[in-house]
């Protein structure tokens, strides 16, 4: 076989063979939880689990805004976690969480990529001290790890192979 066409070949093998393992294709697409999407606190992974940090990022919004699912999935915790409102969505190996919102969506509610999922709770923050700016605390897991949620709906770079 031809060296160049081989190295094609396998380029895109190992390409699709990625694109297929990374989460962003585990669940089908993925939206921003809120619109706007202002990054008010990005992701800041701590060196071990018990370290401080911030596991997940914070959207700017107002009270009262919409909050969408990322993706589609199935919703297994919504309820109220130290006075904030929580809802938790598995998408296979994936869980992202979303806090606070004010939701009356039932546990094992099957969620479409974009659905209102609730609304985003009053009571200042540390986004801001009004009642009326708060800010959506977005997490992404993969088991027990966090994951940085941006990774879902930012355009990841693809690499074409050389001929």
């Amino acid at each position: 076989m031809n060296w160049r066409i081989f190295s094609l070949v396998f380029g895109l093998l190992v390409s699709s063979v990625l694109n297929l393992a990374s989460p962003a294709n585990s669940a089908g697409r993925w939206v921003w939880p809120m619109q706007p999407h202002t990054l008010a606190a990005g992701f800041d992974r701590p060196a071990q689990n018990w370290l401080p940090g911030h596991r997940g990022v914070d959207l700017v919004g107002k009270t009262g805004d919409l909050v969408f699912a990322a993706g589609s999935g199935t919703v297994t915790f919504a309820g109220n976690v130290a006075g904030k409102g929580v809802v938790v969505i598995r998408h296979g190996a994936l869980r992202t969480t979303y806090e606070p919102v004010l939701s009356s969506i039932q546990l094992n509610s099957k969620v479409k990529v974009g659905d209102v999922i609730g609304t985003l709770q009053p009571g200042a923050s540390h986004c801001s001290n009004s009642e009326a700016v708060s800010c959506l605390h977005w997490g992404l897991l993969c088991g027990e790890n966090y994951l940085n949620p941006l990774s879902l709906v930012q355009k990841r770079v693809r690499l074409m192979p050389t001929l």
